[in-house]
């Protein structure tokens, strides 16, 4: 399989080029240059399959022979050890939870996977270090530091912004050591995500391996098809049309739904729900795409004003915005409503979600509301504990804390702070 740049179609890579990559050298993401359907009867079947068998299936075609098939299937199976359960809330909707991996949060597969492809592209470079450097508004920084912590010739570098991820999440990525390093922002994701760019584009640091682990690199989005095949397997004879709506950022892992959708999936219609940072959104009502700085909320993983990833969203459309709007809707909600929707999934369906989560229940109320002959599906990203006091304010309640939060609670906390971009390059220089 080869990766074309979003920027430029004739600057063509391998797979293993883009990961090691990360960004094409003109900014642009990378893309596949094929997407082949699966056959329908894989399709039809996935209710007898298992979870590791769908996965190597989807993931297949865009690393070709780059991985030998049984050690992709050992990657894979490693990837995806936990479960992916579907709760039913009501008769129309039901919610994806993907919050059972080792850091309690939906970016567990894509750094998993990524790390494993990074160590075995690495096997034989004794003397090759790579820097995976990463920005995060909150998940991100603590899924790659577990994914990739201790994997041979791999450091770890995360911008996070100060002040703006949960106690939890920076403990996640703060407690670690070993080859993981945290950079503590004076400023928001967006700053810090334009930091990491800035980095790839910079010829006085062409003598390091940067990579990066965020959703633009192919091996950080692509596995997040997974999800979609999982749940799809679970609610296979709901009968009415799919929705899902999915809690988007940088919106890596709804793009990775449409991806999973072309490949065949039976997904009928896509709703982006955004907080406040409400770029897309915007953009569906008047055609024109207009970044704007990021607000800070309480569903912080998805303060973002200028996602990445909506590049590969229009890609898979063909830069075809009405085709677009035939499958895709987005809706943006504040504050207020985010705990309004926790309490409503609290006292009328006994569940309980994360701001994030809440968010997606909101987006895929709306559109059921005007089109009600569908079976709908929310994601829920991440455990609720990892926006403990949020959550505990709002619900007025106590959350138990589950071992994997637990067991970094108690350390302490190592990062650097920085403010501009000259001092991560120092940092990245002085390694």
């Amino acid at each position: 399989m080869k990766y074309f740049s979003l920027q430029d179609k004739s600057h063509s890579v391998s797979f293993e080029e883009a990961v090691v990559n990360g960004i094409a050298p003109n900014r642009g993401l990378y893309f596949p240059e094929q997407i082949k359907p699966l056959p329908l009867a894989f399709i039809n079947s996935l209710h007898e399959k298992d979870n590791t068998e769908i996965a190597l299936k989807a993931i297949s075609q865009f690393i070709g022979d780059e991985i030998p098939v049984d050690i992709l299937r050992t990657i894979v199976s490693e990837t995806i050890d936990f479960d992916f359960p579907v709760e039913q809330i009501s008769d129309d909707v039901a919610v994806l939870e993907l919050f059972h991996g080792p850091t309690m949060a939906f970016k567990d597969v894509g750094a998993r996977f990524m790390a494993r492809c990074l160590g075995y592209f690495n096997r034989e470079k004794k003397d090759q270090k790579v820097i995976v450097l990463v920005a995060t508004s909150g998940d991100t920084g603590g899924a790659v530091a577990h994914g990739f912590l201790g994997v041979k010739g791999v450091e770890v570098v995360i911008l996070y912004p100060s002040g703006k991820v949960s106690d939890i999440q920076e403990k996640q990525l703060t407690t670690l050591g070993q080859n993981i390093t945290a950079l503590e922002v004076d400023g928001t994701f967006d700053d810090c995500q334009d930091m990491v760019k800035n980095a790839f584009l910079d010829t006085d640091l062409k003598t390091l391996t940067l990579t990066s682990a965020n959703s633009i690199n192919v091996a950080r989005w692509l596995p997040q098809m997974f999800y979609y095949f999982f749940a799809v397997k679970q609610i296979y004879h709901a009968g009415l049309p799919l929705v899902v709506s999915v809690p988007s950022g940088n919106f890596g892992n709804i793009c990775a739904g449409i991806m999973a959708q072309k490949l065949g999936l039976p997904i009928a219609h896509f709703v982006a729900s955004t907080n406040v940072n409400d770029s897309v959104p915007a953009f569906l009502n008047s055609g024109i795409f207009e970044p704007k700085p990021s607000v800070s909320t309480i569903s912080n993983a998805m303060d973002v004003g200028n996602p990445s990833n909506f590049v590969r969203v229009q890609q898979l459309f063909d830069q075809n915005l009405e085709a677009l709007k035939c499958q895709f809707s987005a809706y943006s909600f504040d504050d207020a409503q985010t705990r309004e929707a926790m309490k409503k999934l609290y006292e009328s369906y006994k569940y309980l979600a994360d701001p994030h989560g809440a968010v997606g229940y909101l987006g895929l109320k709306k559109f059921l509301n005007v089109h009600p002959k569908y079976h709908g599906l929310f994601l829920e990203t991440a455990h609720p504990v990892k926006f403990l006091e949020e959550v505990e304010k709002t619900l007025n309640l106590q959350i138990p804390i589950p071992p994997q939060i637990a067991s970094v609670m108690d350390k302490p906390k190592t990062s650097i702070r920085i403010s501009s971009y000259e001092e991560l390059k120092g940092v990245l220089l002085g390694r």
